[in-house]
C-alpha cells in the first residue's frame, strides 16, 4: 500500500458562466433570446471554484474540510470522488472511494432499499459476496429494516441519508468522503455516524468530512483544511484550521456589508441587522432588530430566518419566522424585532446570520452583527471551567437528593 491515501498537485477547477444567460430562468425566455439574437456569440465569465490546491493525506487520517459558503468545500469533494473532472492538476487516489455528497446520491428511486444496497456496492466495484457479508450490518445500522422492500422514492430524506451513509460506511472502500448531508439526520443518528467514521479511521481508512457544524469536526477529525475562496489557507491541526476560520471573520464581515457580495437573488436586501445589546450575560434575552425596504416588484410574501452562531461558525439556534406563523408583505418596509429567550449562551463571541427567503434565498447576510457573552456563570457555586467544558450552551438544571 502507498504511503498516502490521496495526493493532489496544483488542483484547479474553473467554471464558465454564460453572461448572456444571466437573468434567464425559463426555457421559453432562452429560446426567444436566441431567435432575437441568432448571430450574437456567447460571452463567459470564469469562476475559479478551486485554485492551485496541493496536499497529501496519509492513511488512517480523518480530515475535516471547513470554510464559509462558496469556499469550494463541496467542489473539492466532488473532484476527489471523481464526480467532476479538474480543469488543471493531478489527483492520485490510493484506493476505492465511498461517498455521500447529496441526499439520494447513487440511489435509483424506483429500486427498493435492498436493491440499492447491491447497486451501490456494484458501482464501487465490490462483488455480490462482499456486499452480502456486510448486508446485515448495513441494514441494522440504518434502521430501515421494515422498509427494505419499499422503493426508496417513498423514503423520507432522513431515511435516505441513514441508508446511504450506512452503505458508504460499511462497504469495504479505502476512502470515505462525507459532505454535510448528515445534518438531515436526527441527533442520535449523527452521533452514531461520527462514531462510525472515527472507527473507520482507526481501522486505517481515510475519512474526508465537510461540515458547517464545526464542533463535529473537532469531535471527529485528527487534522483539518481551511478553504478560503477556493484556496487552501491551512492544512494541519484542527485547532489551527478553526483559528484561521475565526481570524477571517473580521474581514469577512466587512465584505458582507456590500450587499452585492452576499448570497441570494438580491430582490430584497436587508438595510441593517443589529443586536441591541453588544455585551450580555448568559441568561439575558438576545434581541435582534432587522430593517427591510419595501420591494413591490417581489410577488408574494416572504419570511426571515436568523441563526445564532458561535465563534467556530456552529449554529446554536435557528429562529425562523415560519415557525411562529410570521410572513411579511413586500409592498411595505418592515422593522422586525426578534427576541431569543431562554438560551443560556456560554461566555464568548457570537454572530448573527440573517436571511430573507421565499422559494429560494433573496438575501443571506452572514456575520451581520456580533455580540459578546460575558464570563458570568449563572450558578450559585463557582467552580473550575471543567464543569462547563462540554455542550454548546449552558442549561438551567438542578439536582435533588431523595
Amino acid at each position: 500500500m502507498r504511503d498516502t491515501a490521496i495526493s493532489v498537485e496544483q488542483l484547479t477547477k474553473v467554471y464558465r458562466i454564460n453572461r448572456r444567460a444571466a437573468g434567464i430562468d425559463r426555457i421559453t425566455d432562452a429560446v426567444v433570446d436566441m431567435l432575437k439574437n441568432p448571430l450574437r456569440r456567447p460571452t463567459y465569465d470564469e469562476f475559479r471554484a478551486i485554485q492551485d490546491v496541493t496536499f497529501d493525506i496519509p492513511w488512517g487520517e480523518a480530515v475535516g474540510i471547513v470554510g464559509r459558503n462558496g469556499a469550494g468545500k463541496s467542489t473539492l469533494l466532488k473532484l476527489l470522488t471523481r464526480i467532476t473532472a479538474p480543469t488543471e492538476g493531478l489527483i492520485d487516489l490510493g484506493g476505492r472511494v465511498g461517498s455521500l455528497l447529496e441526499v439520494g446520491t447513487g440511489f435509483h428511486p424506483e429500486l427498493t432499499g435492498r436493491e440499492n444496497i447491491y447497486l451501490n456496492g456494484a458501482l464501487l466495484g465490490m462483488t455480490r459476496k462482499e456486499i452480502r457479508r456486510r448486508f446485515d450490518e448495513i441494514v441494522d445500522f440504518s434502521g430501515v429494516e421494515k422498509f427494505l422492500e419499499t422503493p426508496v422514492k417513498r423514503y423520507s430524506s432522513g431515511m435516505y441519508v441513514r441508508l446511504a451513509f450506512s452503505v458508504a460506511a460499511h462497504l469495504e472502500t479505502e476512502i470515505l468522503a462525507i459532505d454535510e448531508v448528515l445534518a438531515v439526520g436526527d441527533a442520535e443518528f449523527q452521533a452514531r455516524s461520527l462514531a462510525k467514521m472515527r472507527s473507520a479511521a482507526a481501522e486505517g481508512r481515510t475519512v474526508l468530512y465537510v461540515s458547517h457544524q464545526l464542533h463535529t469536526v473537532t469531535a471527529l477529525c485528527s487534522s483539518a483544511m481551511y478553504l478560503d475562496k477556493g484556496r487552501l489557507s491551512h492544512y494541519g491541526t484542527v485547532d489551527g484550521a478553526l483559528e484561521a476560520y475565526r481570524e477571517s471573520l473580521a474581514s469577512f464581515r466587512v465584505e458582507q456589508r456590500d450587499a452585492s457580495r452576499r448570497e441570494g437573488t438580491g430582490e430584497i436586501r436587508f438595510d441593517s441587522v443589529q443586536v441591541t445589546q453588544q455585551q450580555q450575560s448568559p441568561t439575558d434575552d438576545t434581541v435582534v432588530v432587522m430593517r427591510l425596504p419595501a420591494a413591490p416588484h417581489v410577488p408574494g410574501s416572504y419570511f426571515v430566518s436568523c441563526h445564532v452562531e458561535d465563534h467556530n461558525g456552529a449554529t446554536i439556534a435557528q429562529c425562523d419566522s415560519r415557525a411562529v406563523g410570521e410572513w411579511f408583505d413586500p409592498e411595505q418596509a418592515h422593522e422586525v424585532e426578534l427576541t431569543v429567550r431562554g438560551l443560556w449562551l456560554k461566555p464568548g463571541t457570537y454572530s448573527i446570520k440573517a436571511s430573507v427567503c421565499q422559494n429560494g434565498i433573496l438575501d443571506s447576510w452572514e456575520a451581520a452583527d456580533v455580540f459578546d457573552v460575558l464570563p458570568q456563570y449563572p450558578y450559585p457555586v463557582q467552580t473550575s471551567d471543567e464543569a462547563f467544558k462540554a455542550g454548546l450552551v449552558l442549561t438551567d438544571f438542578s439536582y435533588e437528593r431523595s
